[in-house]
């Protein structure tokens, strides 16, 4: 294994301190993806060198010319406090033609609209959850027909769970209207309003560029919520470890499968990395209604990959130890960019 410069990119927030052994665990949590890819790298042979970048462009260039890294180990999620911007930041390392980890900007700016990639999923005859948008700025017009209450109310663009909450189930057009007021001026996007989908969560990671792998299919449990809450991956559920301990909140692998689900299951995820133009890696989420119909909720290019998260988890399970995880990553990278 040939040793590599990697420069990692990350926001500046989440740049591991050099005491990060001395921190408290909660307060290492926000930045444990960070951590371990930069520490693992290294213990591997290679240089890593993280950049924290917010809102200019010009520190990435300087680190490019004046280091000259191999590869870029692509861990942003925004710019400039936008989420979907990450898709520039690697459209201009395409400009700079360094190669870089993770998925492309394409593939990238179809799957972060939500919208366009039920579209696009549908014409593909991928299942998803009925739904409809109430752009930013609009009157918040009546429910269209058609979708019928219980309704899930989200950003349209945001990952992470961000702006997701209890609140974000509702059951008549008051609290519609409230949810969708709330997304327009708290997370600052236009809402996707879709039907909600009682049943198992899932989720499969896809790893690749043209051959693909997809990994074994896992799921989100809960256990001990409080009377009356909806199993959803709220903010708290996906970010908060003592509410996850207090809660019996974790993921595994998904046992139990109907017959013949796990093999559509992983064929409907290469199906929608392909649609949507993915590349490097992401993870497929589904929901797997009571009645056996699964459902497509999105697709997450580039999801966290901290080694105690599902990505990093279900690969573990499927004979890729996290080493080889990261290192796989940064191939796919290096071919993409020689292709």
């Amino acid at each position: 294994m040939r040793a590599l410069r990697v420069l990692v990119l990350m926001h500046p927030s989440l740049v591991p301190p050099d005491d990060a052994e001395e921190h408290p665990e909660e307060e290492a949590y926000r930045w444990k993806t960070e951590y371990d890819v930069v520490t693992t790298l290294r213990r591997m042979g290679h240089e890593a060198q993280p950049l924290g970048v917010q809102d200019e462009l010009a520190p990435i260039r300087g680190a490019i010319e004046g280091w000259k890294p191999h590869v870029v180990f692509n861990l942003l999620e925004e710019f400039h406090g936008i989420g979907h911007f990450d898709a520039h930041v690697v459209s201009y390392l395409e400009l700079l033609r360094v190669p870089y980890t993770g998925c492309n900007p394409r593939g990238l700016t179809l799957a972060r609209d939500k919208a366009i990639a039920k579209k696009l999923l549908a014409y593909h005859h991928v299942r998803t959850p009925a739904f409809a948008t109430y752009p930013l700025g609009r009157r918040i017009g009546r429910r269209p027909r058609g979708l019928e209450y219980p309704l899930f109310v989200k950003s349209a663009r945001e990952e992470a769970s961000l702006g997701i909450a209890q609140a974000s189930v509702v059951t008549n057009d008051e609290r519609l209207r409230e949810r969708v007021a709330f997304v327009h001026e708290n997370v600052g996007t236009d809402a996707i309003v879709e039907s909600y989908i009682e049943g198992r969560e899932l989720y499969v990671g896809v790893i690749g560029n043209r051959r693909l792998q997809t990994l074994p299919v896992w799921e989100l449990r809960f256990e001990d919520l409080p009377p009356g809450s909806a199993p959803i991956a709220t903010e708290r559920v996906k970010h908060d470890p003592r509410y996850q301990e207090a809660r019996g909140i974790f993921q595994g692998p998904a046992d139990e499968l109907p017959a013949g689900m796990e093999a559509l299951i992983q064929r409907t995820s290469r199906r929608v990395y392909r649609t949507l133009e993915l590349d490097g890696y992401a993870r497929i989420d589904f929901r797997l209604g009571a009645d056996g119909q699964l459902f497509c909720l999105e697709a997450n290019p580039n999801p966290e990959i901290a080694a105690r998260e599902e990505f990093a988890q279900a690969a573990d399970a499927a004979g890729i130890q996290y080493a080889a995880l990261l290192q796989r990553i940064l191939g796919l990278g290096l071919r993409r960019a020689s292709d």
